[in-house]
């Protein structure tokens, strides 16, 4: 692992270290980490999420259930041999798809004689989801002699709306009736103020000795005798239904079947993927993992779907969070972002609607389907609170075109791109000051609604909530990016006139944002200017975006790259949500203070595009190390800005998801940063722009990368300073351009 090291930015500037930080007393190694604490299993809209035993506690932490459509469909799962807890061997659910749990018995006693000592029977949870959750448990003892065992499974269900789970909505009266069983078949079940039943269905591969049931739970037992060195096996299956959810009623799979055909959906996934293979093992158990989990939060959604954005608050449709990841990944598979704008563009706003936040053009926040959206009293069931959704649906769309070339397509999604762009004129700016800006007129909707949508994450510098409407300083980047690409777009359409407007449009939006945000005395930009168009001038990591979008004037760029990685922004594990001179920081918050890897990633590949290759390198070590720093390399969706110290690992956020979307896709971006690579398929060539591996990457080789028709493969290979490339293999006619 790579400790902090000193960075010069390309014209020369020696960036700070963080070493002033030092100064600040030491601060905890941990907080509670779900990563490290639960399993996940997923598959569609049905998820499974556990503590390492495999276990759901009752009214447990972390919001434990096994989740369909928004709704807790079981709420309690336990497993106990004898009446006695099992001891945890190991756990794993890195499949995504699959998740095993290994356990073994303490002491067990029949009254005063030892049955079977300790560490004799091994019991093998192993489970898997397709429409049902499917589990097998695999018994067996290691005694040379004959043992009994009763083994017990418990089941609760409170079909909590998800809404309900995260504490966001006053709780309701207790969850369902009383459980009923039929023909060995359990039943949970709750008519909804939706007008809609939900039903849990638990069935058995062999039928239990005994089925118990109270007002609140229902407990299966099987007695189990083993002769010396045999296997038994308990098998179960959990249906999550709901009454007018579609294919309820179909037939549902065997477990070898699921567990066949999510096996071989994986292995297509990874080979329609771009496959990249460096000499930095753990970094390509890094790229491995963060391939495994975008497939993991792939959500079917009628014909097409979606990327979910993350377990376990955010299984459901985004706009901002699946376009994003899937922007993230176009260099490695194209297809999740075509879904993804089908799907968006299909649920596009329509009308003026201020339940819904609401207005034509406009891309959704999310979409939800429990009980409390669809009986109104939340407005989810297609939310539109969120001002970036928008710009980032035109990015995408462009971003999109650049890496396929697919005139077809992008002459389909026109209307929507169109749309979106009216929008942005005519609704996203209020005040017609040229800036887009946001404010909830849903008594229900989120207040803040860019990416740092907490409540307190736009505050004035004497610690004072920013008021809205409040323009945003990325948002102000990603339309000036959404209008050049566009531009790009019609003039391949053949559409001047347009690409011109749209150009003009764009530099007179610089030209504005460069004077309205920039703060001279600090050499940065506000993170946002609010109602009274007054900047808000908390330093903050939103401007870093700028530089992605290439916004940020070049004699402005330097500075604002010194800034970010100075001691102030730059905990040693990443670039914090915000300073930590500033009055309302705070480590452990959500956006005040946190680390995101997505939001590093975007201004690293920023700072690439502004020539400072090395801050670039800086920032993507820093999250390496934070990534490897877990026992199975991951990045977490955030975690706490506290400041790197040797050997401490990064402070854990207490509620993060994990996996999550765009943290999965974050390495992508910030490789393909480093590479300098970028598509313009539409004029069938691929450019290399100044490629520049650290030190603990010395060659990345990229097989199978698809632009438009053509597919190529390449190695690059750093010797001290300088990084080089050569074409492995072309399939095509596309020309690689190195541009200086």
């Amino acid at each position: 692992m790579t400790e902090p090291g000193s960075d010069v930015d390309a014209g020369g500037t020696a960036v700070a270290e963080p070493a002033a930080a030092q100064e600040q007393p030491a601060q905890p190694v941990l907080v509670t980490d779900l990563a490290s604490k639960t399993l996940a299993i997923k598959e569609g809209p049905t998820f499974l999420y556990t503590d390492l035993e495999g276990n759901i506690d009752r009214g447990g932490d972390y919001g434990l259930g096994l989740y369909s459509r928004d709704t807790r469909f079981l709420s309690h799962f336990r497993l106990r041999v004898n009446d006695r807890e099992l001891v945890l061997l190991s756990s794993s659910s890195e499949r995504g798809y699959l998740g095993y749990v290994d356990l073994t018995n303490p002491d067990l006693f029949d009254g005063d004689r030892l049955s079977a000592p300790q560490q004799t029977i091994n019991v093998r949870r192993v489970r898997t989801i397709e429409g049902n959750l499917f589990e097998r448990n695999r018994i067996k003892n290691y005694n040379p002699f004959d043992v009994d065992l009763e083994v017990e499974l418990r089941f609760a269900a409170d079909f909590a709306d998800i809404f309900e789970v995260r504490g966001m909505t006053p709780e309701r009266a207790p969850g369902s009736s009383a459980p009923t069983v039929k023909d060995g078949v359990i039943e949970f079940a709750r008519a909804g103020l939706d007008s809609v039943r939900r039903v849990t269905r638990i069935r058995f591969g062999a039928e239990p000795d005994a089925i118990e049931l109270d007002e609140t739970s229902a407990t299966a037992r099987f007695s189990l005798h083993l002769g010396p060195y045999e296997t038994r096996h308990v098998t179960c299956s959990v249906e999550p239904v709901q009454a007018d959810a579609e294919g309820e009623g179909t037939a549902a799979p065997s477990f070898e079947q699921a567990f066949h055909d999510l096996r071989r959906s994986y292995e297509e996934w990874e080979r329609g993927s771009t496959q990249i293979v460096t000499d930095n093992e753990l970094f390509n158990q890094l790229l491995h993992r963060s391939l495994r989990d975008l497939r993991a939060l792939y959500t079917r959604v009628g014909d097409g779907g979606i990327l979910a954005a993350g377990i376990p608050w955010y299984v459901a449709i985004f706009g901002r969070d699946s376009l994003i990841a899937s922007h993230q990944l176009l260099a490695v598979n194209t297809g999740p972002a075509r879904e993804t704008l089908e799907l968006l563009a299909e649920r596009q706003g329509r009308e003026v609607n201020d339940w819904r936040d609401e207005q034509p053009g406009k891309i959704l926040h999310e979409v939800r389907e429990g009980e409390l959206s669809r009986a109104g009293i939340l407005p989810h069931t297609t939310y539109y609170g969120s001002v970036d959704s928008t710009p980032w649906f035109l990015i995408l769309y462009a971003q999109h075109f650049r890496w396929t070339g697919d005139v077809a397509f992008a002459r389909q999604l026109l209307p929507a791109a169109e749309a979106a762009l009216t929008w942005i004129d005519r609704y996203g700016d209020l005040d017609a000051d040229g800036f887009v800006e946001y404010l909830c007129r849903s008594p229900r909707g989120i207040r803040n609604q860019g990416w740092k949508d907490s409540h307190d994450s736009m505050v004035h510098e004497d610690g004072r909530l920013a008021e809205p409407p409040i323009a945003l300083a990325e948002v102000q980047g990603y339309v000036y990016l959404a209008k050049t690409r566009m531009a790009d777009v019609h003039r391949a359409l053949g559409r001047e006139r347009d690409a011109s407007r749209l150009e003009e449009e764009a530099e007179r939006l610089k030209v504005r944002f460069n004077e309205a945000f920039w703060m001279e005395e600090h050499s940065f930009f506000a993170a946002a200017l609010d109602a009274d168009k007054r900047q808000v001038r908390t330093p903050m990591s939103n401007p870093g975006h700028c530089l992605y979008c290439g916004i940020v004037d070049e004699d402005k760029a330097s500075p604002l790259a010194k800034a970010l990685l100075a001691p102030d922004m730059f905990s040693g594990w990443g670039i914090r949500t915000m300073a930590r001179s500033a009055a309302a920081y705070n480590p452990m918050s959500y956006h005040d203070g946190s680390v995101w890897p997505h939001d590093n990633a975007l201004i690293a590949a920023g700072m690439k595009r502004y020539g400072f290759a090395r801050a670039t390198n800086r920032v993507v070590t820093a999250l390496f190390d934070a990534a490897v720093s877990a026992d199975t390399p991951r990045l977490p969706e955030l975690f706490c800005g506290f400041t790197r110290r040797t050997p401490n690992r990064p402070v854990s956020y207490p509620i993060a998801c994990s996996p999550q979307a765009w943290a999965a896709g974050a390495p992508f971006l910030m490789l393909q940063a480093m590479l300098g690579v970028s598509a313009r398929a539409h004029e069938n060539r691929l450019t290399v722009n100044l490629p520049h591996l650290p030190p603990w990457l010395n060659t990345v080789e990229v097989r199978n990368l698809k632009v438009g028709e053509s597919t190529i493969s390449m190695v690059f290979r750093r010797e001290g300073e300088i990084t080089s490339f050569s074409l492995l293999a072309r399939d095509g006619d596309v020309r690689v351009v190195m541009e200086e």
